[in-house]
């Protein structure tokens, strides 16, 4: 055991942590360091990166961006707001559940907590606002329920977590997170319902049935796109990179020739695709030379040993990591946390009989927790932007929205068949 060198690999890494570098510069800078005192030559360095992302799989994540992209500006959002708002508008505090169910189902488009936030949040947030919801309640609500995205398919951080753990069954991740995304949102709205009736938040207006279905017609043709996805993918139609070539196929179809948003805005729309899809490539990079040295100095055993040193009861070892991966969500991005920690803990997890595709639910879950919390969570950023609060103030009031949350994972955690039902039904064991 090299303790020099692991100590100088983590340490030089936490320390341009909080010094603000950014995550993909941070891991490259100290896996150049660690190499040049363990004498590794670079070129070995540069190898690892390039093996990082020279995977045919990965060419799902810039398709399933870019279909997002095309969907998030070509007002599916609204679709999805009058869509939710048949169904539980009429509730007591409607327009929350309304964000919620909105969520559950932009999520399964877009993928990504920080779109469903933007796009939901700047029509939701002033509109509850203006119907007499607090501004933290409301901010709180979107943020909180835009998670479900991370969990809901296509989610491209499923296809980053498939590939640290050495190609877990993208199909099998898929349909894992649908329950436990779908348990998060009914979580969600059972808190806000209660909050709401606390502060006798206003009911909606029933939607008349004929306007009903226009809306639904409307709202389907956008969502068809989790079904071309989620169903091409588990029946072994296409794979999960072919099945996101399809998803932006259609995506422009109907953006542009159905929603009739104008041709001009595609340049923008590539434009930010290949803004988002460059920072996770950059990670993606740097964390697979990080993770090669991780794995030359032995700390996945290193870390094992720890771990079942402590207890070798399954439900405290879950425990732990757990605890572990919350503490490290709330000062570090999800991305380059499924890189770094993946190879440590999996192996940890499969030891003790927990099925990769459940691990890789539970990690998921944990880490979009981080998203809301600060200083480091990014939807929770967008949120106060849009909402106009201060991070401060937002925090304290989403408490029980944590609690809830950390709930939802407790169960998720130690009932491995909320995420494991599907996948055994649909695609065997």
């Amino acid at each position: 055991m090299n303790t020099a060198a692991i100590s100088l690999l983590l340490g030089s890494f936490a320390i341009l942590v909080l010094i603000k570098m950014p995550i993909a510069f941070s891991l490259g800078i100290s896996s150049i360091i660690t190499a040049y005192y363990l004498d590794v030559p670079m070129a070995m360095i540069a190898q690892a990166m390039v093996r990082g992302i020279n995977s045919f799989s990965l060419l799902a994540i810039p398709f399933f961006i870019m279909a997002g992209e095309i969907m998030g500006r070509g007002g599916i959002s609204k679709h999805l707001i009058n869509f939710s708002d048949i169904f539980v508008g009429h509730i007591r505090g409607g327009l929350a559940m309304v964000n919620i169910l909105a969520s559950t189902l932009f999520g399964g488009i877009s993928g990504s907590s920080v779109a469903d936030t933007s796009s939901l949040g700047t029509i939701l947030i002033p509109m509850m606002e203006q119907k007499g919801y607090d501004t933290d309640y409301s901010v709180a609500v979107t943020v909180t329920s835009s998670t479900q995205s991370v969990l809901i398919p296509p989610s491209h951080n499923m296809i980053i977590y498939s590939l640290a753990a050495g190609g877990v069954s993208v199909g099998r991740l898929f349909l894992g997170g649908l329950i436990p995304g779908v348990t998060l949102g009914l979580a969600l709205m059972v808190i806000s319902y209660i909050i709401a009736v606390k502060k006798d938040y206003p009911r909606g207006e029933r939607i008349p049935f004929k306007e009903a279905i226009s809306i639904t017609k409307d709202a389907l043709l956008g969502l068809f796109t989790v079904i071309i996805v989620v169903v091409g993918v588990f029946t072994g139609f296409y794979t999960a990179t072919e099945a996101a070539a399809v998803a932006v196929v259609y995506a422009f179809i109907i953006t542009f020739f159905v929603y009739k948003l104008p041709l001009k805005e595609f340049p923008q729309i590539l434009l930010n695709s290949l803004g988002t899809l460059a920072i996770v490539m950059a990670l993606i990079a740097t964390s697979s030379a990080y993770g090669w040295l991780l794995a030359y100095l032995k700390v996945p055993a290193l870390a094992s040993q720890a771990l079942l040193s402590i207890s070798s009861n399954k439900y405290v070892i879950l425990f732990v990591i757990n605890l572990l991966l919350l503490a490290l969500g709330c000062i570090m991005d999800m991305a380059p946390l499924i890189l770094i920690t993946t190879p440590i803990l999996l192996p940890v997890a499969t030891s003790i009989g927990v099925d990769p595709v459940h691990f890789g639910v539970i990690m998921l879950l944990n880490l979009s927790i981080g998203l809301c919390t600060p200083p480091v969570g990014s939807t929770l950023f967008v949120g106060c932007a849009i909402g106009k609060i201060s991070i401060e103030k937002l925090s304290r009031y989403m408490i029980p929205f944590y609690i809830t949350m950390i709930i939802v994972l407790m169960l998720v955690t130690y009932v491995p068949a909320i995420t494991m039902f599907l996948p055994n039904l649909l695609m065997g064991n």
